[in-house]
């Protein structure tokens, strides 16, 4: 049992208890003056106590009394950036206050992740971020400067995705068996790239190409858009890329999908087999994007912006033309959920 806050005081510095006086009244029985009597000494913890519980929801009553950031720690026009713009034009006219989204892309996501643990937590700065922040980064990096258990507090994962292969259209390679192929006949010679050292599709990357024994180098940028935007170009022959990212351009003939993560094909592009497929069902390409806070974020400001996040995701309008039309997978699940997850 915990022990009383004043149990280590000496007796002689404990305040007097906090007295609520009730006037006496000529015409009351005895009786009823010494059941007075008992309730005149009112603690004061008592009385702090029931404030404590008052003021609590005030914080969100309240919030936000500024305007919010969204910090998004990848380049403008990637998938996630496009969600947390979606996110901050539809929240400002429900908080009253303008909600911006901050990209700060580059380093693995470490600075920008470690910004937002740092941050003021009073729920006016908000991350939405990958996994590759919170559940890879703990892994690859001896040490971080922020611990994502003890720093962050989840919000909601709000979409799964599944990433694809792509490469250009002149490489002469059409599924994994012609890559496989191509990559042994000319060792070195090939790359691919991905949003950043440590990312998802990083990983996958180098699981292909240890399950098919061949060398194609791992060319990192600081967001999808510049892996996707260097395939385009021709400074790199293939890269990891959400549906959302790259289906205008394989639509267009500008890119060709190889392959798709996940146990099913995306009924957005029904022609492209996954990895499981095609004797690669080791790798795994699935990414989620969630929101976080500080992890001192009071309960009630953590509900209101989940409660309000989910809403709009859910929302049978974006929900078809923003999430499902996109590629990705609907989650939107609560904070123990997430925390769990």
């Amino acid at each position: 049992m915990r022990a009383p806050i004043f149990s280590a005081m000496p007796a002689h510095t404990l305040m007097p208890p906090f007295t609520l006086r009730v006037p006496y009244v000529a015409t009351h029985t005895l009786s009823t003056r010494l059941a007075m009597a008992s309730m005149t000494l009112v603690p004061l913890a008592l009385v702090l106590g029931a404030l404590t519980v008052l003021a609590a929801p005030a914080a969100a009553q309240t919030w936000p009394t500024r305007a919010v950031r969204i910090v998004v720690p990848y380049p403008v026009g990637g998938g996630i950036d496009v969600l947390g713009r979606q996110l901050a034009e539809r929240l400002g006219p429900q908080w009253g206050q303008s909600v911006v989204v901050e990209n700060r892309p580059g380093a693995s996501t470490i600075p920008a992740v470690d910004a937002v643990a740092k941050s003021a937590p009073d729920g006016h700065t908000l991350l939405l971020t990958t996994d590759s922040s919170i559940s890879i980064n703990p892994h690859l990096f001896a040490k971080l400067p922020y611990d994502a258990k003890r720093d962050l507090a989840p919000i909601s994962l709000l979409v799964l995705l599944q990433q694809m292969l792509v490469a250009q259209p002149s490489l002469p390679a059409n599924n994994l068996s012609e890559l496989v192929a191509l990559a042994k006949q000319r060792p070195g010679t090939l790359n691919y790239g991905s949003y950043g050292s440590g990312s998802q599709p990083h990983l996958a990357g180098e699981m292909f190409k240890a399950k098919a024994a061949v060398e194609i180098a791992h060319i990192p940028y600081k967001g999808l858009p510049l892996a996707v935007a260097a395939v385009l170009g021709g400074e790199i022959q293939l890269t990891f890329s959400g549906i959302a990212s790259a289906r205008p351009h394989i639509l267009a003939g500008k890119l060709k999908a190889l392959a798709i993560g996940g146990p099913k094909r995306s009924p957005l592009l029904p022609e492209v087999p996954t990895f499981s497929e095609q004797g690669f069902p080791e790798v795994e390409t699935h990414a989620w994007f969630g929101l976080f806070v500080p992890s001192a974020t009071p309960r009630e400001v953590i509900a209101r912006v989940h409660r309000d996040a989910v809403k709009i995701v859910s929302e049978p309008g974006f929900r078809d033309k923003e999430i499902i039309a996109k590629g990705y997978d609907l989650v939107a699940n609560s904070p123990e959920e997430f925390a769990a997850y």
